[in-house]
């Protein structure tokens, strides 16, 4: 039996509203599970290495439920522009690039590199419509280390015509040349991606909607994002009143679907997710860098929605999970402004719950560090940030929100191993 014991500061989100901490505790997995948090070393570990990272914040790491991997090479770009026009101008050419394996496994195993290094060990994301660039993308995670689930993009209309955008046919396809190809992966699973409403037509949804029932796959998309969207999605689908109808009526609105930004679900949008199980993925950078508003995130969670968080690169200009986090209370406290103070904002063991326990749930385990879950943490050094008092474990985690000291990340465990050590 293979057994990992983690020693530091030890702080993790058991619920939103609270941080569990161990000072001087013992983190304890075996064979990659974690069995849990301890004060003292238990008598039956006498003898076992011990990982003593000092004073050390030992965390939970990030599950980004929302990025789009082919455009993380455009990251900070086009912030500027509006969201239908930023994705005509950048990210249709970029994603294009794709096409060329070469190029997808270069940028790929970049990406993976970077996730792991800022502490993200769980995703839900985007691939562009290419299923071999979408294979490689999946070879590259698996190879880091990252765990989750990967979409080959669908779409069959409003892309852009002889660059980005398939055929019926060829969506239908390649969409099952992919899935063929994925059984020989063990820690990243496909999901089903229509890229959005406008991008596929009916026939196309109706198809991965079978696909979805057929082979009990999960499910991921936008909705109500931005308002020319919205109404885009009305013109298409007149039948349905609102956006989320238009996945409901395809068979792909369910307890394993996830749907980014949700910036203006309404009352009956955001009742229709609940009790279909739906997780929202906030996304408050790519909000705010394409004006497209502040998600009611306290409105949802006070009516008992699951909400995540995602960087949704390239939309959002930060990969780190730690920024994330920062921006969502950041655009939470700008939506109690706008909402006339009759709403709190996020605190910060509030967004860091988001930002992992949260997200894993998704992945079925359990908020914190929790036995049963697989290990996933990080090692996080502070001591060479100045300080004007001695600050309590909660404080340091808060601080490490919004500021790291250069190289703060010294080790990452995903799925039960270690994946990356410092230099």
């Amino acid at each position: 039996m293979a057994v990992t014991i983690l020693k530091g500061t030890i702080v993790s989100a058991r619920s939103p509203e609270r941080l569990d901490i161990t000072e001087n505790g013992y983190l304890i997995a075996e064979n990659g599970v974690i069995t849990g948090v301890f004060p003292t070393l238990p008598e039956q570990y006498a003898g076992a290495p011990v990982e003593d990272w000092g004073n050390a914040l030992i965390l939970q790491s990030f599950a980004d439920l929302h990025l789009h991997a082919p455009q993380y090479p455009m990251l900070g770009m086009g912030m500027d522009l509006p969201l239908l026009e930023w994705l005509n101008t950048y990210t249709f050419p970029a994603e294009a690039r794709f096409a060329d394996s070469g190029y997808a496994r270069t940028v790929y195993r970049q990406l993976a590199r970077e996730l792991v290094e800022n502490g993200t060990t769980r995703v839900c994301m985007f691939s562009s419509l290419h299923t071999d660039a979408t294979l490689i993308l999946m070879e590259e995670l698996e190879r880091a280390g990252v765990t989750g689930y990967v979409g080959k993009v669908n779409m069959d209309r409003n892309g852009a015509p002889g660059l980005l955008q398939e055929t019926t046919e060829e969506s239908r396809r390649e969409t099952l040349r992919w899935l063929g190809a994925c059984g020989d992966f063990r820690l990243v699973k496909p999901i089903l991606t229509p890229r959005f409403t406008p991008s596929c037509t009916d026939e196309l949804m109706a198809f991965l909607g079978g696909l979805a029932a057929k082979q009990d796959l999960p499910v991921q998309s936008h909705l109500s994002e931005n308002q020319a969207e919205m109404a885009w999605v009305r013109e298409l689908h007149p039948d349905c009143l609102q956006y989320w109808e238009t996945y409901a009526k395809y068979g792909l609105w369910n307890d394993r679907t996830l749907m980014a930004h949700c910036v203006w679900s309404d009352q009956r949008e955001r009742a229709a997710m609940k009790e279909a199980g739906v997780t929202v993925v906030h996304c408050a950078d790519s909000n705010q860098n394409l004006c497209s508003g502040v998600a009611p995130v306290r409105t949802m969670l006070k009516e008992g929605l699951k909400v995540a968080l995602g960087s949704d690169i390239a939309g959002g200009d930060h990969l780190s999970m730690f920024d994330v986090t920062a921006a969502a209370i950041r655009a939470s406290k700008a939506r109690r402004i706008m909402d006339g103070w009759e709403t709190d904002f996020l605190t910060v063991p509030e967004g860091w719950y988001l930002a992992t326990s949260a997200g894993a749930a998704y992945f079925g385990e359990q908020p914190g560090f929790a036995a049963g879950n697989p290990l996933h943490a990080i090692v996080l050094q502070d001591d060479r940030l100045p300080q004007s008092r001695p600050l309590t474990a909660a404080e340091r985690l808060e601080r490490c929100v919004y500021r790291r000291q250069p190289d703060a990340i010294r080790a990452v465990f995903s799925a039960g191993r270690k994946v990356y050590t410092a230099g």
